[in-house]
């Protein structure tokens, strides 16, 4: 995970090596390990590169990384597979090396065409002049522009902020494909001509027109003085998965096993549809392929020595590398499951669990106390300790939200599966204070360009869960804990592909099996804008990484080959037939009651939706985010 940044100026009374105080601070929130900055400039034009760095794998390479030839490179990604990167080489160093072997463009696409991982990168190409930047295929990794109408300038940053004046200017990258910049030529224009090198499926016949919608929205909404055409060479970049399975069953579908679902469903349930042969390979082949993407993403970070076996079960001080967004249900107990088979047995697993506070309460001397503890992170009290065993039968009511109860049973469900495994379940309050804290002075930049009532609830509960502060609340004691595991794994994808959402079966009941497929296509072709850079600025807020196992490109390819009668059967009542495959394969991970949880949103679940006003709707512009952006330009004016 790093934090990238380029600032091109073709007006040379305007350049300044600075950049903005809040935007550099936002970069360095991303990595903490090493910064740098480093300035390129030719006739016409300047540019101000800065890298911020979190160290996760290899030798800890400090960017911007520059050649002998003058080229630069910024990389914000994890080379899981398609480029051999060993596990003492950092893939930062190893890309830069690739490129700066590349003699064409068609090398360059080529290169990004056989990467496996997240990432977004910037690249000065010094001898052509050319700025190449862009995001993976599915955008994982955040990338911004902003142009600047007054001094034709523009900016590429994995994260914007707001008390520039011109917070609507920031926007996400497009991730149709790559994009190259001529800074010689736009010197002399003062027209910026980006150039889309687009990605492509293997079996599609014309690159031009299947981006001539995509082009004409990118160029709506950027300044006249910026444009977009489809690169003069007719290049491309490979699709890295294969396409949706769009095939239909040719009689009226129903699954065959319905009549054991009259009934209510149990685990009994699921096993009864594994006793079909097909089934049953399908299913193994989906863990395999699942847990090979999580081997990956658990295994590629630095850690220390492995103790043996018996130390291990000695020692609970150890720290976690690895995190995961954990509510209990079926997607993150999935993840967890094939977590504990790949990371060594010595190291615990944080589970992050977030919870905001339902109702407010009468305050005693006893609840201030513990919201004093709570807040500032303090050891509690031993009288606390005592009044606040959490179990299900008492539970603290004011955060005893849904993701709270389904948590602490998947935790139940996870230790039975492996006693030896510390598994740290770290339970996250949240106050209405708190969280309009924060959210004024941290998440609502990190949000922007989104600013949906969606967008709020979300971004809101993915930074407190990834921040880790919260509570470790055992069968002894109760202690504050700040996890520290720089890695945090989250089951973003299993929906979008699963047929998990209740859309999805509106979508179904409404249209059938063709319509559900066209769902199912849009959700992956619109989860980079809808979820993922905002995900990844909000987690990586803390110097942590995101990383999505159901997005690995093989995954993604397996799943889009099945039909989707072999993914969903959503003819079957909720906790079954939505993510039918995911739930056959915690049957078969050993798994019980979280296989047949229904799908709860993460809004819902951690109860932060609705929690200020009650009237508003998910897709509505989110008033506190505007207020907030206001509010800081205000603060900005009046220390200038």
């Amino acid at each position: 995970m790093c934090g990238i940044c380029c600032s091109v100026n073709f007006t040379a009374e305007h350049f300044s090596k600075d950049l903005q105080e809040n935007l550099l601070y936002n970069l360095k929130q991303r990595g903490p390990s090493s910064s740098n900055q480093l300035v390129k400039s030719d006739v016409g034009y300047k540019c101000f590169f800065s890298g911020h760095v979190l160290h996760l794998r290899g030798v800890l390479t400090a960017q911007p990384v520059e050649d002998e030839r003058g080229n630069v490179f910024l990389w914000n990604g994890e080379v899981f597979s398609g480029i051999k990167v060993d596990a003492q080489e950092n893939d930062t160093q190893i890309m830069f090396n690739h490129l700066s072997s590349c003699k064409s463009e068609s090398d360059i696409l080529s290169l990004f065409s056989q990467v496996q991982g997240p990432w977004s990168f910037i690249y000065y190409q010094a001898s052509n002049h050319y700025l190449w930047f862009g995001r993976d295929f599915f955008g994982r990794r955040s990338l911004l522009w902003h142009f600047n109408n007054v001094d034709k300038s523009f900016c590429l940053s994995s994260v914007g902020t707001q008390t520039s004046g011109v917070a609507d200017w920031w926007q996400e990258v497009p991730v149709f494909g790559v994009f190259r910049i001529d800074l010689k030529s736009t010197a002399v224009s003062k027209c910026v001509v980006l150039h889309l090198y687009p990605w492509k499926c293997i079996s599609s016949d014309s690159v031009a027109e299947e981006y001539v919608n995509s082009l004409a929205k990118i160029s709506a909404d950027l300044p006249k003085f910026v444009s977009v055409v489809v690169n003069d060479t007719k290049l491309y970049l490979e699709n890295p998965v294969v396409p949706l399975n769009m095939m239909l069953p040719k009689a009226p579908f129903e699954s065959p096993s319905t009549e054991i679902f009259r009934v209510p469903p149990t685990r009994e349930t699921l096993q009864a549809c594994l006793t079909d042969k097909h089934v049953k390979e399908v299913v193994q082949q989906f863990i395999d392929i699942l847990s090979i993407a999580v081997k990956k993403r658990v295994l590629c970070l630095a850690r220390d020595e492995n103790l043996t076996p018996d130390k291990a079960l000695e020692t609970h001080d150890r720290r976690a590398n690895v995190a995961i967004l954990f509510s209990g249900g079926i997607d993150s107990m999935v993840i967890a499951s094939l977590a504990d088979h790949h990371i060594p047995v010595d190291e615990p697993i944080d589970l992050l669990n977030v919870a905001f506070m339902t109702e407010e309460k009468p305050t005693t001397s006893l609840n201030k106390k513990k919201s004093k503890q709570k807040n500032d992170c303090e050891v509690p009290s031993k009288e606390y300790s005592q009044n606040s065993a959490v179990t299900s039968d008492d539970p603290d009511k004011q955060f005893c939200v849904p993701d709270r109860i389904t948590g602490r049973a998947g935790l139940k469900e996870l230790q039975a599966l492996n006693p030896s495994r510390i598994w740290n379940f770290v339970e996250i309050n949240v106050s209405l204070q708190e969280l309009q804290k924060f959210r004024r002075t941290r998440i609502c930049q990190l949000i922007q360009p989104l600013d949906t009532v969606l967008d709020d609830s979300i971004g809101c509960a993915v930074w407190f869960a990834s921040r880790g502060m919260g509570w470790l609340v055992t069968q002894d004691e109760v202690k504050s804990y700040q996890s520290n595991a720089k890695v945090v794994l989250t089951g973003i994808g299993a929906d979008e592909q699963l047929g998990g959402y209740s859309r999805h079966r509106i979508c179904f009941q409404t249209h059938g099996l063709e319509g559900l497929n066209k769902e199912i296509q849009m959700e992956l072709g619109r989860i980079s804008s809808r979820n993922l850079g905002r995900d990844d600025r909000v987690i990586g807020d803390h110097g942590k990484e995101a990383r999505f196992p159901f997005l690995d490109e093989n995954v993604v390819s397996f799943l889009n080959s099945l039909p989707i009668w072999e993914k969903a059967n959503l003819t079957l009542p909720r906790g079954i037939g939505e993510k039918l495959l995911l739930r056959l394969a915690a049957i078969e991970l050993g798994l019980t009651s979280s296989a047949l949880l229904p799908k709860r949103a993460m809004q819902f679940g951690s109860r932060i939706a609705k929690m200020e006003k009650k009237n508003e709707k998910a897709s509505d512009k989110c008033g506190r985010l505007q207020r907030t952006t206001l509010e800081n330009l205000s603060i900005e004016k009046i220390k200038m």
